[in-house]
C-alpha cells in the first residue's frame, strides 16, 4: 500500500512539471538572439548557437541564467568579462572593454522592452556604454535591476521612478555624473539601492528619506556633499555605505535596527552622537578620516553586538575610561591617529588572538615609542585652548566688517541710481521694441538664453554667418531663372554657388513687421543654433531691407546646405527619375526624421514646434542619408497657426503645435505606405479606405504594391497601428513623437530580422 502511495505521489509530481511547462514563444527567443547580436556574441553566450536549446533551462550555467513562466521570459542574468578597468571614461567605445562604437544602447533598451513579462535583469560586467535611455521604463514589470560593472554614464534616467515594482537597484562601477537623483521616493517597493563607485555629486537625496522599506543603502564612492539628514525614519535600514564621499555635517541619528554603518573618508565633524551607543543591533562601525572631535561615548565599545569598530584618523581628544568595558563580540578596534590620551582601557590590553587593537599615533601612555610625544600632544590641546578663547573676538570682528561693506556698497548703490543715466541693454530693447506673445510663443529672455542640450554642442557643422545681398546675387546670377528650384509655402527657393565653390539653397522668406532687426537676427541666431544629423544646416542668413530694387525691399535669405538627390516624395512613385525605395529604405528614412523631429522637440527649451511637415521637405544628401528642411520658421514668419490639427481651445500654443507635427508626421507614414498620389486626395473616401486598411483586402487594395512586395506582415502592422493613431481627429488619442520613434524602430528591428532570416534561408537552400 505505501509503494502504490509512492507511486502516485510520484506521478502526480511529474504530471504538474510536465504539463505546467510551455515552449518559449518565436517572438521571445528572436529577441534573446537579437540581444546576443546587440551584446556582440559574448563567449558567455556561445550555448545559444544552438537553434534548438531551450531557453528556460539554461539555470545551470553560472554566467547565464533564464528563467520563464508560461511561455514567457520572466529572469534574465548574463555575467560577462569586461570589468570597467578605467579611472575615467569619457563616453567612446574604449577597445577590448567596452562594447564596440557600433554598439547602441538606446536599441538594446528598445529590444529588452520587448520582455514584457521580465521581472529580473542583470547584465553585470558586459561592456555596455553609454548614457542610459529614459525608454528603460519600458520594462515595467522589473523587481530587480542591476547593470553594474558597465561603462554607463550621464545621469539616472528620471523615468526609472514609474517602476513602482522595483525591489532591487544597482547600478555599481558605472560613470554617472550627474546629481544624485531626487525621485526615489516613488519606488515605495524599493529595499535595495545600490549606487556605489560612480561620479555622482550634489547633496544627499531627502526623498530616500520617505522609503520605509529600504533595507540596504549603499552609494559610496561618489562625489556626494552637504548635510546627511536623520536617517532614523528609515526603520527597515540594516546596511549603510556613504564612504569615500564629500559629506560635511554632524554626523545623523541612525534608526535603531540598523546592522552596518561606513560613514569613512567623509568630512564629518562634531561628536560621535551618544546615541550610536544605544543601537543594540550594530555590529560594523566606520567613521574612520573624518575630522570628529570629542570623547568617543564608551558605551559604543560595549554594544552587544558590534564586532568590527574603526574611528582612526580622526581629531578625537579626551581619555578612555580605565574600567571601560568591551563588547563579546568586539574582534577589531582601531582608535590610531587621534589624539587621545591616558591609559589604555584594560580590555584592550587583554591578551586575546580574538582581538585585533590598533592605537599608535595617539597620546596614549601606552606604548610610547609609537605615540606623538607628550609635548606635543599638550601644545595641541592649548592652542586649541588659545584658538576657542579668540574665535568669538575674531567672528566679531569679521560681521563688524561685513555689515560695514554692505553699508558702503548700499550707499554708493544709491548714488549711482541717482546721478548715473540708465543704461539700455540689449534685453531692454528687446522689451521696447517687441510685443513678443505672439503666436510664436519665444519671449525675449528665452531667445537670449534657450538651453541647448548636448547634441547640438556636439556638432562639427560650419558656424552660421551673415551674408550680403552681392554675395547672393553674385551666388544665384542675380537671381536667373536658370536657379530658381521652386516656390512653397515660405517662399522662393533658389540654388546657388558661393564664392568657395560649394553648392547651397537660398530661401527668400517676406520680412515680418512684427519683429525689430535686432529681434530678427536673434532669432536666426536660435536657428543656426540647431544642428542634427537629420536636419539640414543653415549656413548664414541675409536681412535686407535696403530698397534698391523690388526684389531686395524687406526680404529675409536663408543659406542653408544643398542636397542633390532630391526629396523622399520622389523616391515614393515608380515614374520618377530617381530609385523607387523599397519598405525598409522607407522605415530608415521615417526613422532618421522622427529623430529629427524629437529633437526640435526637446533639444532646445523652449521647443521647436509647428514645422509644417511633409515629404517634400525631407531631402536626401548624396549618401542617400535623409535630412529635415524648412525646421522652425515658424519663429520668423507672418503665419504661424494656420494649419494642422483641431485641438481643444483650453490647451497652449506649444501642444497644440506638437500635435500638428505628430499630425503631420502621420500623414508622412501614410504618404509612405500609399504613396503621394493617393494620399493627395485626403477626401472621405480615402478616410473610409484608411478604415479599413487593418483588414488583408484593406491592404491589397491602398497599400503601395512596392511596400507589399518588400515588408512583413508584423512590421506593417505595428507601422499601420501608430500611423492611425498618428492622424486620429481627437488630439488626446495622438502619441507623442518619442512612441512614434520607438514604434517605427520596432518595425525596422522586426523587418531586419524577417530579412536576415530570408536571406539565411535562401542561402540554405542553394
Amino acid at each position: 500500500m505505501g509503494w502504490c502511495c509512492l507511486f502516485l505521489l510520484f506521478c502526480f509530481i511529474w504530471s504538474f512539471f510536465v504539463l505546467g511547462t510551455y515552449p518559449l514563444q518565436s517572438s521571445q527567443t528572436q529577441v534573446l538572439q537579437q540581444l546576443r547580436k546587440h551584446l556582440e556574441y559574448p563567449k558567455q553566450l556561445e550555448i545559444w548557437n544552438n537553434h534548438s536549446i531551450d531557453f528556460c533551462y539554461l539555470s545551470s550555467f553560472p554566467q547565464v541564467n533564464i528563467t520563464c513562466q508560461d511561455n514567457f521570459v520572466t529572469e534574465l542574468r548574463i555575467v560577462g568579462d569586461k570589468t570597467a578597468k578605467v579611472s575615467d571614461f569619457h563616453g567612446f567605445a574604449i577597445p577590448k572593454q567596452t562594447l564596440s562604437e557600433n554598439f547602441s544602447l538606446d536599441s538594446f533598451v528598445a529590444t529588452l522592452a520587448r520582455l514584457t513579462n521580465l521581472r529580473v535583469l542583470s547584465l553585470v560586467s558586459l561592456g555596455i556604454w553609454g548614457p542610459l535611455p529614459e525608454k528603460i521604463h519600458r520594462l515595467s514589470s522589473l523587481e530587480y535591476l542591476d547593470l553594474s560593472s558597465n561603462f554607463l554614464f550621464g545621469s539616472v534616467p528620471p523615468k526609472i521612478s514609474t517602476m513602482v515594482k522595483l525591489q532591487t537597484l544597482k547600478l555599481d562601477d558605472n560613470f554617472f555624473n550627474d546629481t544624485v537623483p531626487s525621485w526615489f521616493d516613488s519606488l515605495s517597493n524599493l529595499t535595495i539601492l545600490s549606487l556605489r563607485n560612480n561620479q555622482l555629486k550634489g547633496q544627499f537625496p531627502s526623498s530616500i528619506l520617505s522609503i520605509t522599506t529600504l533595507t540596504d543603502l549603499i552609494m559610496s564612492s561618489n562625489g556626494m556633499s552637504g548635510k546627511l539628514p536623520h536617517l532614523s525614519s528609515l526603520a527597515s535600514l540594516h546596511v549603510l555605505d556613504l564612504s569615500a564621499n564629500k559629506l560635511d555635517s554632524v554626523l545623523p541619528k541612525m534608526p535603531e535596527g540598523v546592522v552596518m554603518v561606513i560613514l569613512s573618508n567623509n568630512s564629518f565633524f562634531g561628536e560621535i552622537p551618544q546615541q550610536y551607543g544605544q543601537l543594540s543591533q550594530l555590529q560594523h562601525l566606520d567613521l574612520s578620516f573624518n575630522v570628529l572631535r570629542g570623547k568617543p561615548p564608551s558605551a559604543v565599545f560595549s554594544l552587544p553586538n558590534i564586532s568590527f569598530l574603526n574611528i582612526a584618523s580622526n581629531m578625537l581628544s579626551g581619555s578612555l575610561p580605565d574600567h571601560l568595558s568591551c563588547g563579546s563580540k568586539l574582534e577589531f578596534i582601531d582608535i590610531s591617529n587621534n589624539k587621545l590620551m591616558g591609559d589604555l582601557p584594560s580590555c584592550f590590553s587583554t591578551n586575546s588572538e580574538k582581538r585585533i587593537v590598533e592605537v599608535d599615533g595617539n597620546c596614549l601612555s601606552f606604548n610610547t615609542r609609537h605615540q606623538h610625544v607628550e609635548s606635543y600632544c599638550m601644545e595641541v590641546y592649548m592652542k586649541k585652548q588659545s584658538k576657542g578663547k579668540n574665535a568669538g573676538i575674531l567672528a566679531g570682528l569679521i560681521i563688524g566688517v561685513f555689515i560695514l561693506m554692505m553699508l558702503l556698497a548700499y550707499g554708493f548703490l544709491i548714488l549711482w541710481r541717482i546721478y548715473c543715466p540708465k543704461g539700455i541693454s540689449e534685453q531692454h530693447l528687446l522689451h521696447k521694441t517687441v510685443q513678443d506673445s505672439s503666436a510664436a510663443g519665444f519671449s525675449s529672455e528665452l531667445l537670449a538664453s534657450a538651453r541647448f542640450v548636448s547634441e547640438a554642442a556636439k556638432s562639427s557643422l560650419p558656424v552660421c554667418r551673415s551674408y550680403s545681398f552681392e554675395e547672393l546675387k553674385e551666388a544665384t546670377n542675380n537671381f536667373d531663372n536658370s536657379a530658381f528650384m521652386g516656390d512653397g509655402s515660405y517662399g522662393k527657393l533658389y540654388k546657388g554657388r558661393l564664392e568657395n565653390g560649394a553648392l547651397v539653397a537660398i530661401r527668400c522668406m517676406p520680412l515680418s513687421k512684427k519683429y525689430s532687426i535686432r529681434n530678427l537676427k536673434l532669432r536666426l541666431d536660435l536657428l543656426a543654433k540647431l544642428h542634427h544629423p537629420h536636419l539640414v544646416c543653415l549656413l548664414g542668413h541675409c536681412v535686407d531691407v535696403g530698397g534698391r530694387d523690388d526684389f531686395s525691399t524687406n526680404k529675409i535669405f536663408l543659406i542653408s546646405e544643398y542636397l542633390p538627390s532630391g526629396s523622399f516624395c520622389t523616391h515614393l512613385v515608380e515614374n520618377s527619375n530617381g530609385k523607387v525605395f523599397n519598405w525598409s529604405e522607407r522605415l530608415a528614412i521615417l526613422i532618421s526624421i522622427a529623430k529629427a523631429v524629437h529633437f526640435l522637440h526637446t533639444g532646445i527649451i523652449p521647443g521647436f514646434f509647428h514645422n509644417r511637415l511633409k515629404t517634400n521637405n525631407i531631402l536626401l544628401n548624396e549618401h542617400g542619408m535623409a535630412k529635415l528642411s524648412d525646421y522652425g520658421l515658424s519663429i520668423i514668419s507672418e503665419e504661424t497657426d494656420k494649419c494642422g490639427a483641431k485641438v481643444e481651445g483650453y490647451k497652449s500654443w506649444q501642444m497644440k503645435n506638437l500635435e500638428d507635427d505628430v499630425c503631420s508626421f502621420g500623414f508622412i507614414l501614410l504618404e509612405a505606405l500609399v504613396g503621394p498620389s493617393v494620399c493627395a486626395r485626403r477626401d472621405a473616401l480615402l478616410l473610409n479606405e484608411i478604415a479599413s486598411i487593418n483588414s488583408l483586402d484593406g491592404q491589397k487594395r491602398i497599400i503601395d504594391p512596392i511596400v507589399q512586395a518588400t515588408c512583413s506582415q508584423e512590421s506593417l502592422s505595428i507601422v499601420l497601428s501608430i500611423m492611425s493613431k498618428c492622424i486620429s481627429l481627437e488630439s488626446c488619442s495622438r502619441p507623442s513623437i518619442e512612441d512614434v520613434l520607438w514604434n517605427l524602430q520596432y518595425a525596422a528591428q522586426i523587418q531586419g530580422t524577417v530579412s536576415c532570416d530570408h536571406r539565411f534561408d535562401t542561402a540554405s537552400t542553394q
